[in-house]
């Protein structure tokens, strides 16, 4: 018999006392939830490892990822975050009090203005993904690459709807 963890005695208490409602979502997306804390927590150590919080990680994470010279309008960073401009504003600010980010005059535009990572900035984000996925990886390591693989093709399929 397959090893039962706590969602299997939730569902199985529900389903006791409940025996008139379908508790399948559960089984899943009680899992999600879960292994969502876990990856919070190491998500947190991973950037507290590296002086970011989560969200100097985000902006970074998009200057990075964005390529050489690693900059972007705050429109750009905008989209790519999900937050208001006020927001972005605010953020951009403190990221360049730390000195990780610069601004400057889009040359493409005189009134236009890009969000330049520093290599301060750069250091820190690499330092944080490096060990961003040094800790997602060993949540994972129980399961074998191919099922990695299906859950990953599963949970894009999900996901699809929201994004």
């Amino acid at each position: 018999m397959a090893s039962r963890d706590e969602v299997d005695r939730i569902v199985d208490a529900w389903s006791r006392e409940r025996p008139d409602l379908d508790f399948s979502p559960l089984q899943v997306l009680s899992r999600v939830g879960r292994l969502s804390r876990h990856l919070d927590r190491a998500r947190k150590e991973a950037f507290q490892s590296s002086a970011l919080e989560p969200w100097e990680f985000d902006v970074l994470s998009a200057l990075r990822r964005a390529g050489t010279p690693y900059q972007l309008s705050p429109k750009a960073l905008l989209q790519q975050t999900l937050v208001t401009s006020g927001t972005m504003t605010n953020r951009i600010d403190r990221l360049a009090e730390r000195g990780l980010v610069r601004r400057h005059t889009d040359p493409n535009d005189g009134r236009g203005v890009l969000v330049a990572m520093t290599a301060k900035g750069q250091e820190h984000v690499d330092s944080a993904i490096t060990m961003l996925l040094k800790s997602e990886s060993a949540i994972l390591n129980g399961l074998p690459a191919p099922d990695q693989e299906k859950l990953a093709a599963l949970l894009r399929k999900l996901s699809l709807d929201f994004d």
